[in-house]
């Protein structure tokens, strides 16, 4: 199915009264069921038994994540799992529980499972040195075998980049790299305890595409201290100036309960409100269509001929702990301290505590702290979500091929309820399904929220507002 590129603008009036209505907390959806129903009461066999099962077919894809968690300083935004420490051995620590990781992992796996992904996230993956790099990458590739076209891709602090981290992980096999700029303002980046010239994130640009990356990302965050609408339009300038080949635009998570670093921002009254975030979006938006990026979905962009738009354009977009990719149907599986795997019917996580973590690695266990056992019903429903999150409309008869349901007939009411959504807007009902609009772009979190049937009993205050 080809759907349509979404490239008209968010008008910002019609949208602030329904930002105002509908600005909830509610999740991300790289999941479902979400990370709240994970449990540590979950049979731990039976999450063998989903490992097991995973690996009988040889030619099923794989997608590996590694969670390397070390940063010298901390921002004060952040909401990622970090160990924030100036201790260089850390790292060759840390590589030293990976490789014993792997080592666990090696004896459940079929070791003809294709690699087609492969991403190192953080903390700061660029805090090791480049020989840790070069030893992890060498175990890595010890244990699996990767596809022609694998996508290696590695995120990025320009801060304390080096040419020779740049290499490392070129060597590893990394063709892309993603940068943690968030914005180029000199207030904003104080107020935030990052500071960050531009001239910093340039060269780390320059330092790639010399060694042959072949995609290089940007990653900013709308709604942060100090920042206004015009001067987050003079950080998009700036961006676009520089090139990359995919920008992610996020929103400011606040979530102080679980961050408390953030509570900061409160004491010191500098977040921008609900208005100047929407016009911070809307400004992003028309700039980046402007500049010629496709809006693949909620807060990514690409450059038309990039694997992200032309998946995108195909209908084969999909979702998962990494955001949006072109790899789907791969199992994921995550090393590292708080990283989580996802087979068709479990999720399993590790030990979000770095010692908790390198105790299990050491005495030989996987370092599983709660996992998720799926259902039919969580099976179907995520494949209604997931259609909701990756594509411009959902399609009954399609959605009934692949999961044999009368989507219809099942989800009656949850379809009912999209009633007040359409009166808003957001969508366009037929009989045969429904589209999601260009206003309706701002709240897909909204609309695949009326499909989940764990959020009456969840607390919504674990999540972030939609917009």
């Amino acid at each position: 199915m080809v759907l349509p590129r979404c490239t008209e603008p968010i008008q910002a009036e019609p949208a602030l009264e329904l930002v105002r209505k509908y600005n909830i907390p509610g999740p991300r959806y790289t999941s479902y069921p979400t990370a709240p129903q994970f449990s540590n009461a979950v049979d731990r066999e039976a999450l063998r038994q989903e490992l097991a099962a995973d690996n009988r077919d040889p030619a099923r894809p794989l997608s590996l994540y590694f969670h390397l968690p070390f940063c010298e300083s901390l921002c004060w935004y952040c909401g990622c799992n970090t160990v924030i420490t100036r201790r260089r051995s850390s790292a060759g620590e840390y590589v030293d529980l990976l490789c014993r990781e792997l080592a666990i992992t090696q004896s459940l796996l079929n070791p003809a499972r294709p690699v087609t992904q492969l991403h190192f996230g953080g903390g700061t993956p660029t805090f090791l040195p480049p020989a840790e790099i070069d030893r992890m990458g060498r175990a890595i590739h010890s244990v699996f075998a990767f596809a022609p076209d694998a996508e290696i891709s590695v995120e990025i602090d320009p801060r304390r980049l080096t040419r020779e981290h740049v290499e490392a992980y070129r060597r590893l096999g990394c063709n892309r790299a993603s940068l943690g700029v968030q914005d180029t303002n000199p207030q904003v980046q104080l107020a935030i305890h990052r500071w960050q010239p531009l001239a910093q994130t340039a060269q780390a640009i320059t330092w790639l595409r010399e060694a042959g990356y072949q995609s290089v990302g940007v990653d900013l965050i709308y709604g942060l201290p100090l920042q206004t609408p015009e001067s987050f339009a003079g950080t998009l300038e700036e961006v676009i100036a520089l090139n990359p080949d995919r920008l992610a635009v996020f929103s400011y998570a606040h979530v102080p309960w679980l961050k408390p670093a953030q509570k900061i921002f409160d004491d010191r009254g500098q977040l921008p409100g609900t208005e100047a975030k929407l016009a911070m979006l809307t400004t992003a938006t028309r700039a980046l269509t402007a500049a010629g990026y496709v809006h693949i979905g909620m807060d990514h962009f690409a450059r038309p001929d990039d694997e992200l738009a032309i998946a995108h354009d195909e209908g084969t977009l999909y979702r998962n702990f990494q955001g949006y990719t072109t790899r789907a149907g791969a199992s994921l599986y995550g090393f590292g301290m708080s990283s989580i795997s996802q087979t068709d019917g479990s999720f399993r996580q590790n030990y979000k505590e770095l010692d908790e973590y390198a105790a299990a690695v050491n005495q030989n266990e996987l370092p599983v702290e709660r996992g998720c056992l799926l259902s039919e019903d969580d099976r179907n429903r995520r494949a209604v979500i997931m259609d909701i999150m990756c594509r411009k409309q959902v399609n009954y008869a399609d959605l009934a091929r692949r999961i044999h349901l009368d989507v219809p007939k099942t989800y009656a009411a949850e379809i009912e309820s999209l009633s007040e959504l359409e009166t808003d807007g957001l969508l366009h009902r037929q009989p045969g399904g429904f589209d999601i609009t260009t206003l309706g772009e701002l709240f897909r979190r909204v609309i695949a929220m009326r499909f989940d049937a764990y959020l009456a009993n969840s607390r919504s205050k674990g999540f972030s507002k939609v917009v």
